[in-house]
């Protein structure tokens, strides 16, 4: 049996790492992406040294759609078969009112967060549409999943722009939901609450003090908690979809509350 392929943007780190582990550990194909050679070169010889999967690393940067086209418009034939695509790649960066904030972390999250998303994705769903439509193919499509966030759907103090971007992915989301539905591709937005990646070292700019402290008291999910609910949705029987899906810590409800020990 042909073995599935997975393309996993943002993988040299927390949620995009995991998931390229826990994927692989199942026997799939592993397209990695990321800024970072050094680290995506070092998971390609852990997933094959550990699961001997197949991987194929891509550095580049979401945010630039010549660099996006140039890596994911010019696959291998034998990579060009992607039957999940998960937009991973994201990022907060700055805590301040719209006043005091640095436009530079605007234009920063604004590219990666959502316009990343849609690079990639145009490049990537109309190699899914042409292959679901395929004489020899069974009809059923790919599946996409976008890594939002509980601030997709509640915005709060000094984090205005961040929630915005989430938001777009929340209505990407559900667009893509739509325009897909004839091409039988899959769509779930997954909202994680608080993670403890490098998510809030990237936030505060590399401040790991101020950065520790969003995590006192909780034990927050790890990348791997997303992982794991990414590839349940992924592993449903075709007729299924889930369409999104909110994960929290136990001791965070929302956005606003957290219950700290």
């Amino acid at each position: 049996m042909e073995r599935k392929t997975i393309l996993i943007t943002g993988a040299t780190s927390g949620i995009g790492e995991a998931t390229a582990r826990l994927f692989a550990s199942k026997g799939w194909r592993i397209i990695v992406t990321g800024r970072r050679a050094d680290r995506l070169r070092a998971l390609k010889d852990e997933l094959k040294g550990e699961y001997g999967a197949q991987v194929l690393p891509l550095v580049f940067d979401v945010r630039d759609k010549k660099q996006v086209d140039a890596s994911l418009g010019t696959l291998p034939e034998e990579w060009r078969a992607i039957d999940v695509l998960v937009n991973n790649a994201g990022l907060a960066a700055g805590m301040e009112h719209l006043d005091a904030g640095d436009p530079a972390d605007w234009e920063q999250m604004i590219d990666t967060n959502v316009k990343g998303l849609l690079w990639v994705t145009r490049i990537v769903a109309p190699l899914m549409i042409e292959r679901a439509g395929a004489p020899d193919h069974d009809g059923e499509g790919g599946h996409i999943i976008n890594t939002g966030s509980i601030a997709g759907r509640q915005v709060y103090e000094n984090g205005a722009v961040y929630c915005a971007s989430k938001h777009a992915v929340n209505a990407l989301s559900q667009g893509m939901r739509i325009d897909f539905l004839r091409h039988g591709i899959r769509v779930t937005e997954i909202r994680p609450g608080m993670v403890e990646t490098e998510f809030s070292q990237v936030r505060f700019h590399g401040d790991a003090e101020r950065a520790a402290k969003v995590y006192d008291g909780v034990e927050a999910l790890g990348g791997d908690d997303i992982a794991e609910a990414i590839f349940w949705a992924v592993s449903r029987p075709p007729h299924v979809c889930i369409d999104e899906m909110t994960v929290t810590p136990r001791q965070q409800a929302n956005a606003y509350y957290t219950d700290r020990k």
